[in-house]
């Protein structure tokens, strides 16, 4: 089993100015958030579905961040949401099937980037979760996934809401984003749900392409011929019988510019489970974009059950569907049968051409989507911003220095004169009023801080 994360909370104050530590791996740094509630969302992206009451916040979608990346949450401090959520996957997974507690899933883990951006409010391939913030904490009570099920033998989630409590980074996190430190699993969801919707992909070629001009039909200046042609194909709607433009009919299902899946869609004819057995229920899917990275390797395998490896594999299925079933998408059939498109290899090379055109960049790497914690599953918290110190001075050298605290948790008051070595002056415990004070010398070259490190376990 991992090593137990342990926290450090740190501030460092100069004289009468606010001054933060230099943070490193490890170190999340409260007093300075990172902007998700205010992220550039494109003007020609007009699709939102969060959840009214739970608009993405600074301090929500940090605490989110937290609990996403933070192994704690299943029953046994192996896997967090993130280890079957990757960044570098654009938050899917390589493996087919991921890891849980007990065993593996049953479906292949849904890329979840611009999941906020999408007309389906439904969530998981089955759609099972009535909204993203229903849908966050499942996998939490999933036997398989992270065993808190309270059945089988796990713990229920009421356990793991105790162990939380119990975690002094979590009093200070919940503190912060609700007011008081109070951990339920309504306010888990609505974190989680924050950092997911977050998460959001719109500095592809696509989106260059698409900035200048005035919709998705004209073509994009800068894309190649083949580009063009695979997005014209996507876009335009299969022949009909008599003939007509040729077609791929893909924005029936996945209409530009969000590329989400329509909610009113049935499954697309992959109808098999993974280990064996038919599935009929899949109707839902990730946006297509980010299928693949960066590099131009994909994201791991497609479709619920990993059967798809490459976009190749993806056309052809499209390109003739394999046969009918009693739940197949109805745009998926043709008279007498099902879908046929006949597209040559040519027409196939530009669909993926253009599908590449998708994928973004700044997704894989952007630090406010990263695992906050260090290489040795610590997490450091700087928690005191400069309006919430009050420095009281009494005008003989002397300085009152009160921060913001968690009630009746003891802190230590510590000082230095290089923001590397520090001493400790004194233990102070928060009162009920929620504030350390402590009295403290003034001085121009000296720095305090309150700190707080639980003993290793």
């Amino acid at each position: 089993m991992k090593t137990m994360k342990t926290l450090r909370l740190n501030i460092a104050l100069m004289a009468f100015a606010c001054s933060s530590v230099l943070a490193g791996d490890g170190v999340l740094d409260l007093t300075r958030p990172a902007n998700y509630a205010n992220q550039p969302v494109p003007a020609y992206i007009g699709r939102d579905n969060t959840t009214a009451g739970n608009a993405i916040t600074d301090q929500g979608a940090t605490l989110g961040r937290v609990l996403f990346h933070d192994r704690r949450l299943s029953r046994n401090d192996t896997v967090s949401c993130s280890s079957c959520h990757v960044q570098s996957h654009a938050f899917g997974d390589a493996p087919v099937a991921s890891s849980g507690v007990n065993g593996t899933t049953g479906r292949h883990s849904m890329r979840l980037i611009n999941a906020r951006f999408a007309n389906e409010v439904r969530f998981f391939w089955d759609e099972r979760a009535t909204t993203l913030e229903n849908q966050t904490t499942q996998p939490v009570k999933d036997h398989v996934e992270m065993g808190f099920s309270g059945s089988g033998g796990d713990p229920a989630f009421a356990d793991l809401v105790a162990k939380l409590s119990a975690i002094d980074e979590y009093r200070v996190l919940f503190a912060m984003t609700y007011g008081d430190a109070a951990i339920t699993e309504t306010r888990v969801q609505r974190a989680l749900a924050q950092f997911v919707r977050s998460i959001q992909s719109f500095d592809s070629k696509y989106d260059i392409g698409r900035a200048q001009v005035a919709g998705d039909a004209v073509n994009f200046p800068n894309f190649t011929p083949q580009e063009n042609a695979g997005k014209q194909l996507f876009l335009n709607p299969p022949p009909p019988p008599g003939g007509g433009p040729a077609g791929a009919g893909c924005a029936g299902c996945h209409a530009p510019p969000e590329f989400a899946i329509a909610p009113n869609s049935l499954n697309n004819g992959v109808i098999t489970r993974i280990g064996g057995g038919t599935d009929l229920t899949n109707t839902r899917s990730p946006s297509l974009r980010d299928l693949l990275g960066p590099d131009g390797q994909t994201n791991g395998p497609f479709m619920h059950d990993g059967g798809f490896t490459t976009l190749a594999q993806v056309i052809n299925h499209y390109n003739l569907i394999p046969g009918d079933n009693a739940n197949l998408d109805n745009r998926l059939r043709r008279p007498g049968g099902v879908q046929s498109l006949n597209l040559t290899q040519q027409q196939k090379n530009d669909l993926a051409a253009f599908l590449a055109t998708l994928t973004g960049s700044a997704v894989y790497t952007d630090a406010k989507w990263s695992d906050p914690f260090d290489a040795e599953n610590r997490l450091s918290l700087i928690v005191l911003p400069a309006d919430s110190v009050r420095i009281t001075d009494h005008g003989n050298g002397t300085a009152t220095v009160s921060c913001a605290a968690v009630p009746g948790m003891s802190y230590r008051l510590e000082s230095c004169t290089n923001l590397k070595s520090w001493s400790t002056l004194a233990t102070v415990t928060a009162g009920q009023d929620g504030f350390c004070q402590h009295l403290v010398a003034v001085s121009d070259t000296t720095f305090y801080r309150y700190a707080y490190e639980p003993p290793a376990p």
